[in-house]
Protein backbone atom coordinates (compact mmCIF):
# COMPACT_ATOMS: atom_id res chain seq x y z
CA UNK A 1 0.00 0.00 0.00
CA UNK A 2 1.17 3.53 -0.77
CA UNK A 3 1.83 5.70 2.28
CA UNK A 4 2.86 9.31 1.99
CA UNK A 5 1.72 12.84 1.19
CA UNK A 6 0.94 14.40 -2.18
CA UNK A 7 1.16 18.17 -2.55
CA UNK A 8 -1.90 18.79 -4.71
CA UNK A 9 -2.68 22.00 -6.57
CA UNK A 10 -6.43 22.28 -6.09
CA UNK A 11 -7.94 24.06 -9.05
CA UNK A 12 -11.07 26.21 -9.09
CA UNK A 13 -14.30 24.29 -9.37
CA UNK A 14 -13.10 21.32 -7.32
CA UNK A 15 -14.08 20.74 -3.71
CA UNK A 16 -11.51 19.17 -1.41
CA UNK A 17 -13.64 16.02 -1.45
CA UNK A 18 -13.57 16.03 -5.27
CA UNK A 19 -9.78 15.94 -5.09
CA UNK A 20 -9.82 12.98 -2.71
CA UNK A 21 -12.31 11.11 -4.91
CA UNK A 22 -10.19 11.62 -8.03
CA UNK A 23 -7.02 10.52 -6.26
CA UNK A 24 -8.74 7.38 -5.01
CA UNK A 25 -9.37 6.50 -8.62
CA UNK A 26 -5.86 7.41 -9.79
CA UNK A 27 -4.05 5.49 -7.04
CA UNK A 28 -6.72 2.75 -6.84
CA UNK A 29 -6.94 2.91 -3.08
CA UNK A 30 -9.57 4.05 -0.56
CA UNK A 31 -7.48 5.21 2.39
CA UNK A 32 -6.95 8.85 1.37
CA UNK A 33 -7.70 12.05 3.29
CA UNK A 34 -7.24 15.77 2.76
CA UNK A 35 -5.74 18.18 5.26
CA UNK A 36 -8.11 21.13 5.35
CA UNK A 37 -11.02 22.31 3.26
CA UNK A 38 -10.52 24.77 0.42
CA UNK A 39 -13.69 26.34 -1.00
CA UNK A 40 -14.57 25.41 -4.61
CA UNK A 41 -13.69 28.92 -5.84
CA UNK A 42 -10.32 28.87 -4.03
CA UNK A 43 -7.20 27.25 -5.42
CA UNK A 44 -3.72 26.32 -4.34
CA UNK A 45 -1.92 23.98 -1.98
CA UNK A 46 -3.90 21.03 -0.60
CA UNK A 47 -1.73 18.30 0.96
CA UNK A 48 -3.44 14.92 0.60
CA UNK A 49 -2.44 11.94 2.74
CA UNK A 50 -2.32 8.37 1.47
CA UNK A 51 -2.39 5.11 3.42
CA UNK A 52 -0.80 5.22 6.87
CA UNK A 53 -0.06 8.92 6.38
CA UNK A 54 -3.77 9.67 6.93
CA UNK A 55 -2.85 9.63 10.64
CA UNK A 56 -1.27 13.08 10.18
CA UNK A 57 -4.22 14.72 8.39
CA UNK A 58 -5.28 16.54 11.54
CA UNK A 59 -1.75 17.64 12.29
CA UNK A 60 -1.37 19.28 8.87
CA UNK A 61 -4.76 20.93 9.26
CA UNK A 62 -3.39 22.57 12.42
CA UNK A 63 -0.26 23.96 10.71
CA UNK A 64 0.26 27.61 9.79
CA UNK A 65 -0.74 28.61 6.27
CA UNK A 66 -0.09 31.36 3.75
CA UNK A 67 -2.48 32.85 1.21
CA UNK A 68 -2.69 35.43 -1.54
CA UNK A 69 -6.08 37.08 -1.68
CA UNK A 70 -7.89 39.92 -3.41
CA UNK A 71 -10.15 41.96 -1.14
CA UNK A 72 -12.94 43.90 -2.88
CA UNK A 73 -13.93 46.95 -0.86
CA UNK A 74 -17.47 48.34 -0.93
CA UNK A 75 -19.26 44.99 -1.43
CA UNK A 76 -20.69 42.80 1.34
CA UNK A 77 -22.13 39.33 0.61
CA UNK A 78 -23.82 36.64 2.66
CA UNK A 79 -20.88 34.23 2.14
CA UNK A 80 -18.20 36.91 2.64
CA UNK A 81 -16.84 36.14 -0.84
CA UNK A 82 -17.77 37.24 -4.36
CA UNK A 83 -19.77 34.05 -5.03
CA UNK A 84 -22.45 34.99 -2.51
CA UNK A 85 -25.55 37.13 -2.68
CA UNK A 86 -24.76 40.84 -2.45
CA UNK A 87 -26.25 42.29 0.73
CA UNK A 88 -25.09 45.86 0.25
CA UNK A 89 -22.74 48.00 -1.79
CA UNK A 90 -21.19 51.31 -0.85
CA UNK A 91 -19.02 53.82 -2.57
CA UNK A 92 -15.36 53.45 -1.60
CA UNK A 93 -14.08 56.83 -0.50
CA UNK A 94 -11.23 55.73 1.77
CA UNK A 95 -7.65 56.61 0.86
CA UNK A 96 -4.83 54.17 0.23
CA UNK A 97 -3.20 55.29 3.46
CA UNK A 98 -6.37 54.52 5.42
CA UNK A 99 -6.55 51.08 3.80
CA UNK A 100 -2.93 50.27 4.68
CA UNK A 101 -3.43 51.40 8.27
CA UNK A 102 -6.63 49.36 8.67
CA UNK A 103 -5.05 46.23 7.18
CA UNK A 104 -2.02 46.37 9.46
CA UNK A 105 -4.21 46.66 12.56
CA UNK A 106 -5.17 43.01 12.03
CA UNK A 107 -1.60 41.71 12.27
CA UNK A 108 -1.21 39.78 15.52
CA UNK A 109 -3.92 38.15 17.62
CA UNK A 110 -7.57 38.95 17.09
CA UNK A 111 -10.95 37.37 17.84
CA UNK A 112 -12.64 36.15 14.68
CA UNK A 113 -16.25 35.00 14.34
CA UNK A 114 -16.48 31.93 12.05
CA UNK A 115 -18.70 32.57 9.01
CA UNK A 116 -22.08 30.88 8.62
CA UNK A 117 -20.92 29.43 5.31
CA UNK A 118 -18.20 27.21 6.80
CA UNK A 119 -17.63 23.57 7.74
CA UNK A 120 -17.45 24.41 11.44
CA UNK A 121 -20.03 22.54 13.51
CA UNK A 122 -22.40 24.00 16.09
CA UNK A 123 -24.41 21.46 18.12
CA UNK A 124 -23.32 18.73 15.71
CA UNK A 125 -24.50 20.54 12.57
CA UNK A 126 -22.27 22.13 9.95
CA UNK A 127 -22.80 25.85 9.68
CA UNK A 128 -23.09 25.84 5.90
CA UNK A 129 -25.95 23.33 6.08
CA UNK A 130 -27.78 25.63 8.48
CA UNK A 131 -27.01 28.67 6.32
CA UNK A 132 -28.38 26.96 3.20
CA UNK A 133 -31.55 26.21 5.14
CA UNK A 134 -31.87 29.89 5.97
CA UNK A 135 -30.93 29.44 9.62
CA UNK A 136 -28.45 31.76 11.32
CA UNK A 137 -26.99 30.78 14.69
CA UNK A 138 -24.79 32.61 17.14
CA UNK A 139 -21.09 31.81 16.72
CA UNK A 140 -18.60 32.50 19.44
CA UNK A 141 -15.52 34.48 18.38
CA UNK A 142 -12.29 32.53 18.66
CA UNK A 143 -8.67 33.61 18.72
CA UNK A 144 -6.66 33.51 15.51
CA UNK A 145 -3.19 34.82 14.80
CA UNK A 146 -2.16 36.78 11.72
CA UNK A 147 1.62 36.46 11.49
CA UNK A 148 1.97 38.98 8.67
CA UNK A 149 0.07 40.81 5.95
CA UNK A 150 1.86 42.18 2.91
CA UNK A 151 -0.05 44.42 0.51
CA UNK A 152 1.08 43.27 -2.93
CA UNK A 153 -0.92 45.78 -4.96
CA UNK A 154 -3.51 48.42 -4.22
CA UNK A 155 -5.91 49.63 -6.90
CA UNK A 156 -9.07 50.66 -5.10
CA UNK A 157 -11.56 49.16 -4.62
CA UNK A 158 -9.28 46.07 -4.89
CA UNK A 159 -6.45 45.17 -2.55
CA UNK A 160 -4.18 42.18 -3.22
CA UNK A 161 -2.56 40.84 -0.06
CA UNK A 162 -0.31 38.03 1.12
CA UNK A 163 -1.45 36.70 4.51
CA UNK A 164 0.40 34.30 6.81
CA UNK A 165 -1.86 33.01 9.57
CA UNK A 166 -2.65 30.36 12.14
CA UNK A 167 -5.00 27.41 11.82
CA UNK A 168 -8.70 28.23 11.85
CA UNK A 169 -8.31 31.62 10.17
CA UNK A 170 -10.94 32.47 7.55
CA UNK A 171 -9.46 34.83 4.99
CA UNK A 172 -12.88 35.90 3.71
CA UNK A 173 -13.84 36.83 7.27
CA UNK A 174 -10.60 38.78 7.58
CA UNK A 175 -11.53 40.68 4.41
CA UNK A 176 -15.01 41.47 5.73
CA UNK A 177 -13.60 42.55 9.09
CA UNK A 178 -11.13 44.92 7.40
CA UNK A 179 -13.97 46.36 5.31
CA UNK A 180 -16.06 46.86 8.42
CA UNK A 181 -13.17 48.65 10.11
CA UNK A 182 -12.95 50.97 7.10
CA UNK A 183 -16.71 51.61 7.16
CA UNK A 184 -17.30 50.59 3.54
CA UNK A 185 -17.52 46.82 3.86
CA UNK A 186 -15.62 44.22 1.84
CA UNK A 187 -15.65 40.68 0.56
CA UNK A 188 -13.04 38.27 -0.76
CA UNK A 189 -12.77 38.19 -4.54
CA UNK A 190 -9.92 35.68 -5.02
CA UNK A 191 -8.05 33.19 -2.83
CA UNK A 192 -4.87 31.25 -3.54
CA UNK A 193 -3.27 29.13 -0.83
CA UNK A 194 0.48 29.28 -1.35
CA UNK A 195 1.76 27.28 1.62
CA UNK A 196 0.74 24.74 4.26
CA UNK A 197 3.62 24.11 6.68
CA UNK A 198 6.53 23.06 4.41
CA UNK A 199 4.30 22.34 1.38
CA UNK A 200 4.69 25.15 -1.14
CA UNK A 201 2.78 26.23 -4.24
CA UNK A 202 5.83 25.86 -6.50
CA UNK A 203 5.95 22.11 -5.76
CA UNK A 204 2.22 21.40 -6.06
CA UNK A 205 0.87 19.18 -8.85
CA UNK A 206 -2.56 19.39 -10.46
CA UNK A 207 -4.80 16.33 -10.67
CA UNK A 208 -3.99 16.02 -14.37
CA UNK A 209 -0.24 16.16 -13.70
CA UNK A 210 -0.52 13.52 -10.96
CA UNK A 211 -2.52 11.20 -13.22
CA UNK A 212 0.00 11.64 -16.03
CA UNK A 213 2.94 10.85 -13.75
CA UNK A 214 1.24 7.80 -12.23
CA UNK A 215 0.65 6.33 -15.69
CA UNK A 216 4.21 7.11 -16.79
CA UNK A 217 5.96 5.84 -13.64
CA UNK A 218 3.86 2.77 -12.81
CA UNK A 219 4.27 1.22 -16.25
CA UNK A 220 3.00 -2.37 -16.19
CA UNK A 221 3.47 -2.70 -12.43
CA UNK A 222 0.19 -3.91 -10.84
CA UNK A 223 -1.36 -1.49 -8.30
CA UNK A 224 -0.86 -3.91 -5.40
CA UNK A 225 2.89 -3.48 -5.90
CA UNK A 226 2.82 0.31 -5.95
CA UNK A 227 4.55 2.15 -3.11
CA UNK A 228 5.80 5.65 -2.34
CA UNK A 229 9.09 4.60 -3.96
CA UNK A 230 7.23 4.11 -7.26
CA UNK A 231 6.28 7.79 -7.38
CA UNK A 232 9.01 10.28 -6.39
CA UNK A 233 6.49 13.13 -6.05
CA UNK A 234 4.95 11.40 -3.00
CA UNK A 235 6.60 12.69 0.16
CA UNK A 236 7.21 10.39 3.09
CA UNK A 237 5.05 10.80 6.17
CA UNK A 238 8.03 12.01 8.19
CA UNK A 239 8.11 15.14 6.00
CA UNK A 240 5.46 16.50 8.39
CA UNK A 241 7.92 16.18 11.28
CA UNK A 242 10.81 17.93 9.56
CA UNK A 243 11.57 20.01 12.66
CA UNK A 244 12.09 16.95 14.85
CA UNK A 245 15.51 15.33 15.36
CA UNK A 246 15.93 11.90 13.76
CA UNK A 247 17.14 8.79 15.60
CA UNK A 248 17.99 5.31 14.30
CA UNK A 249 17.70 2.24 16.52
CA UNK A 250 20.28 -0.52 16.58
CA UNK A 251 19.48 -3.69 14.66
CA UNK A 252 19.08 -5.69 17.87
CA UNK A 253 16.50 -3.16 19.13
CA UNK A 254 14.11 -3.59 16.21
CA UNK A 255 12.10 -6.21 18.07
CA UNK A 256 11.35 -3.66 20.80
CA UNK A 257 10.58 -1.04 18.16
CA UNK A 258 8.10 -3.12 16.16
CA UNK A 259 6.38 -4.41 19.29
CA UNK A 260 5.70 -0.82 20.33
CA UNK A 261 7.86 -1.04 23.46
CA UNK A 262 9.65 1.91 25.09
CA UNK A 263 13.23 2.38 23.88
CA UNK A 264 16.07 3.04 26.35
CA UNK A 265 18.72 5.55 25.16
CA UNK A 266 21.34 2.80 24.70
CA UNK A 267 19.21 1.30 21.89
CA UNK A 268 19.93 4.24 19.57
CA UNK A 269 23.02 4.52 17.40
CA UNK A 270 24.30 7.15 17.88
CA UNK A 271 22.54 8.83 20.82
CA UNK A 272 22.19 12.47 21.85
CA UNK A 273 20.91 13.62 25.29
CA UNK A 274 19.46 16.67 23.49
CA UNK A 275 16.71 14.39 22.19
CA UNK A 276 15.17 14.27 25.65
CA UNK A 277 13.42 17.57 24.93
CA UNK A 278 10.44 17.51 22.56
CA UNK A 279 9.57 14.80 20.08
CA UNK A 280 11.82 12.41 18.19
CA UNK A 281 11.44 10.76 14.76
CA UNK A 282 12.52 7.13 15.16
CA UNK A 283 13.69 4.85 12.32
CA UNK A 284 14.65 1.20 12.15
CA UNK A 285 18.20 0.17 11.27
CA UNK A 286 17.33 0.18 7.54
CA UNK A 287 16.04 3.77 7.73
CA UNK A 288 12.31 3.05 7.63
CA UNK A 289 10.19 5.55 9.56
CA UNK A 290 8.57 3.92 12.60
CA UNK A 291 6.99 6.82 14.45
CA UNK A 292 7.20 9.67 16.93
CA UNK A 293 8.60 9.08 20.43
CA UNK A 294 8.76 11.19 23.58
CA UNK A 295 11.24 10.85 26.44
CA UNK A 296 9.87 9.99 29.87
CA UNK A 297 12.18 10.81 32.73
CA UNK A 298 10.53 8.37 35.18
CA UNK A 299 11.31 5.34 33.06
CA UNK A 300 14.45 6.80 31.45
CA UNK A 301 13.22 5.67 28.06
CA UNK A 302 11.44 6.88 24.94
CA UNK A 303 7.76 5.97 24.75
CA UNK A 304 5.91 5.76 21.40
CA UNK A 305 3.54 8.68 20.81
CA UNK A 306 2.45 8.07 17.19
CA UNK A 307 3.37 4.91 15.28
CA UNK A 308 3.40 4.55 11.49
CA UNK A 309 5.68 1.58 10.68
CA UNK A 310 6.26 2.40 7.03
CA UNK A 311 8.72 -0.45 6.39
Amino acid sequence: MISGIVNVYKEKGYTSFDVVAKLRGIFRMKKIGHTGTLDPDAEGVLPVCLGKATKVCGMLTDEDKEYETVMLLGTVTDTQDISGTVLRQREVTVTEEEVRAAVMRFVGDYMQVPPMYSAKKVNGKKLYDLARAGVTVERKPRPVHISSIEILSLSLPRVRMRVACSKGTYIRTLCEDIGQALGCGACMEELLRTRVSRFFLKDALSIAQIEEQVHALAGNLPPEQWSADTFPFILRTDAVFWKNPKAVVKKEAERLLYNGNPLPPEQFDPYSPAWEEGELCVYDAAGHFAGIYRYEEEMRAYRPYRLFFEA
